[in-house]
């Protein structure tokens, strides 16, 4: 047979090819394991499969899925793939609200969703859903008689089969500055991710990936599973992150691949155990700037470099990547193979020169090795898909504006400098409030920081910083962190004040929602006299954590971490 030209059809490819192999290790909360090879989980994604249809799922059918990692949504995704229909995966700590949102703008037929959540996504659905699944999020999910099999275990109808161009799922994104999109994907975009990615981390049956992410999220989807399948690779799955524990799950489950967000890695190594292993991965993927002290304590304990990777749930493959020699945690690294890319004035649109930053703007495939377009939403749309007058590399290529600002070094390597919009004028000098971020990180005493703007009279923005500290008890002052500050940064890029916290607003993936913090009650700060070059401080007291926090010293009770 040849070469697969969807997704469901590289996973049948993986069953026929590596039918004894093992698939899938999943922990449990207590710590137990259950294991599947290929092929039977092939005959529990039939009974999944078997178990939708009965609930009239047919080609085209959305299937909104509210778990938290568990086999059930493996099975789910790979069931909803091969019907030719497609998931909704969302954050299962939603909201009534945010649930209320999905179904209105997916109009699932089925609801798949924790027991001990139900009665939020059922007040969310409001009867709009037929049918609403409830589930365990354990291996029970998927034994003989569990509700997800319950229907009759014949095959279900194949006559249709996906086709390349098929939806297969709609990701919301982190909805970080603004209402969430939704993210439109075809059957070729996951089979063009999977092979792309299992290339570009050297992955191979043998190995395994540990995967602790959120699997609503497209990190966990791309980079492991659908790479793993791509090869006939493993996973390992756990129920929940785990920070104190994560080098133990890592030697325990035998992981040989793994791939993380700066949020987590500074929960990992801010918790880490004196017991912890030392572990011997052959390769780490990381996505957001690292300090380059944290960097290099990740390294220590993976027993390998970690290389950072920039992409976005609508690129789907990375768009660069470090080299696996020498990688720099302070840059993105290079264009990968196969990408092409213009950076572009955020202003007039044209090329900047190296060394200035410029939005990063791809060239693609839409439905292929770019994301289709969002639902529903012509706009954004035609936002996302500028026409900019620029020839494309190859016949039918569209330009995809990321919104990314970066700046390519004169080595070809690329640094990040923010959003668009995280770029502010401080008395007409540009300062990046991701790179304050990054330099602030290295601050004694400070675990992350996050930067926002503040209006002032005189120089139109000033940066301000929020600042989590190493050790609780013995938070930074503000003066050591203004004088820090002074012999590192520009007068521009200073911060001119400085607030304790006990942790920074995320979305469940890890990304910080910086419109959650303000300068002040009233959204102003005091500044100084014209004439005065030093820093206004906040009072240097402990806050209380601002709405939606989640504490990066502590081990949490939702998975973390986003691409």
């Amino acid at each position: 047979m040849g070469s697969p030209q969807t997704f469901a059809g590289l996973w049948d490819r993986a069953v026929r090819n590596h039918t004894d192999h093992t698939f899938l290790l999943f922990r449990a909360d207590s710590g137990a394991v259950s294991t599947w090879t290929y092929a039977e989980f092939d005959a529990l994604v039939e009974g999944v499969a078997a178990r939708l249809t009965a609930c009239g799922v047919r080609p085209g059918s959305p299937v909104h899925v509210v778990l938290r990692n568990c086999p059930a949504f493996v099975a789910l995704w790979l069931a909803t793939s091969r019907l030719g229909a497609w998931m909704v995966p969302v954050d299962p700590a939603s909201s009534a609200r945010d649930v209320a949102r999905h179904v209105t703008r997916t109009r699932p037929v089925v609801t798949v969703c924790a027991t001990a959540r139900q009665a939020t996504v059922r007040e969310g659905a409001d009867g709009r859903v037929p049918y609403v699944l409830p589930l365990t999020e354990t291996a029970a999910d998927l034994a003989p008689g569990s509700l997800l099999l319950a229907a009759p275990r014949s095959r279900p109808e194949r006559s249709a089969l996906p086709r390349p161009e098929d939806r297969i799922a709609v990701m919301f994104t982190s909805g970080t500055t603004s209402e969430p999109k939704a993210v439109e994907l075809t059957q070729r975009n996951y089979l063009h991710v999977a092979t792309a990615m299992a290339d570009l981390s050297g992955l191979g049956p043998m190995d395994r990936w540990y995967v602790c992410l959120p699997l609503f999220h497209a990190n966990a989807q791309y980079y492991c599973f659908a790479s793993a399948i791509a090869v006939g690779a493993s996973v390992g799955l756990t129920a929940r992150f785990t920070a104190s524990r994560w080098p133990h799950e890592v030697a325990e489950l035998g992981a040989t691949h793994a791939s993380l967000f700066a949020a987590p890695i500074r929960m990992i190594l801010a918790r880490r155990r004196a017991d912890a292993p030392a572990l011997a991965l052959r390769h780490v993927w990381f996505a957001q700037n690292l300090a380059h002290g944290q960097w290099a304590e990740l390294a220590g304990l993976c027993g390998v470099a970690p290389r950072q990777i920039y992409g976005m749930t609508e690129t789907l493959a990375v768009v660069t990547a470090a080299p696996p020699d020498g990688p720099d945690p302070a840059r993105i690294g290079a264009v990968v193979p196969g990408r092409h890319v213009v950076l572009l004035d955020p202003v007039t649109g044209r090329p900047v020169p190296d060394g200035e930053p410029g939005v990063l703007t791809l060239a693609g495939h839409r439905g292929k090795d770019l994301f289709r377009g969002y639902l529903d939403h012509p706009a954004a749309n035609a936002r996302a898909f500028p026409d900019l007058g620029l020839p494309v590399p190859e016949s039918g290529q569209v330009w995809f504006s990321t919104g990314d600002l970066v700046r390519r070094e004169a080595d070809g390597q690329f640094s990040f400098v923010g959003r668009v919009d995280d770029v502010i004028k401080v008395a007409g000098e540009n300062v990046s409030l991701t790179e304050v971020e990054a330099a602030l990180a290295e601050a004694p005493g400070v675990l992350e920081a996050a930067v926002v703007a503040a209006p002032d009279p005189v120089r139109d923005q000033v940066p301000v910083a929020y600042v989590v500290p190493s050790d609780p008890e013995h938070p930074p002052t503000a003066v050591r962190l203004d004088a820090w500050a002074a012999d590192r940064l520009t007068p521009a890029s200073r911060p001119r004040a400085w607030t304790v916290v006990d942790a920074l607003p995320r979305t469940s993936v890890g990304k910080i929602r910086r419109f959650r913090l303000t300068p002040s009650p009233e959204g102003a700060l005091p500044t100084a006299p014209a004439n005065c070059s030093g820093s206004v401080h906040v009072q240097d007291t402990r806050v209380r954590s601002p709405a939606g926090a989640a504490d990066p010293t502590k081990d949490q009770s939702r998975p973390m971490g986003r691409k």
